[in-house]
Order: C-alpha cells, then structure tokens, then sequence
C-alpha cells in the first residue's frame, strides 16, 4: 500500500486518466474530488460490501427455494 500525505488543493494521479484532488479537511473527515473517465465505476469499498452481502443472502435464499421446490417434486 502506498501512503500520501496531501494538503488541501493537491492532486493524486493514478495512471494517466485518474486525478484525485483534496478539496477540503474537516476534522477527522477529508473530502475528495475524483476526475475519471465515464466508463471508470468508481464504488465505495463499504457499498461494494453492502452489494456483496446482499447479494449472497439473495443467493442463499434461491438455493433454499430451489432445494424445497426439488423436496416437493421428489414427493
């Protein structure tokens, strides 16, 4: 993991398409302004893990179904 420190203003680039900026530092809470191309999804890592999670409770609930639908079949 690479570690920067950024005073209010300055640019990160990440390859030659990304520019991350610091835009303001309040507190314990900096916020960020992130120029990137269209196509590029750019996702919170903790709503990337809210999809995931509901995403395998919807898996789990389908396999539950499937399994009683095949035990109704089976008699």
């Amino acid at each position: 993991m690479l570690v920067l420190s950024r005073k209010k203003g300055e640019k990160l680039l990440v390859g030659e398409e990304v520019e991350i900026i610091v835009l303001e530092i309040a507190g314990d809470r900096v916020k960020l302004g992130i120029s990137a191309p269209k196509g590029l999804k750019i996702l919170r890592s903790e709503l990337l893990d809210e999809i995931r999670g509901a995403n395998l409770q919807a898996f789990d609930f389908s396999m539950v179904a499937f399994e009683e639908i095949e035990r109704r079949k089976r008699g």
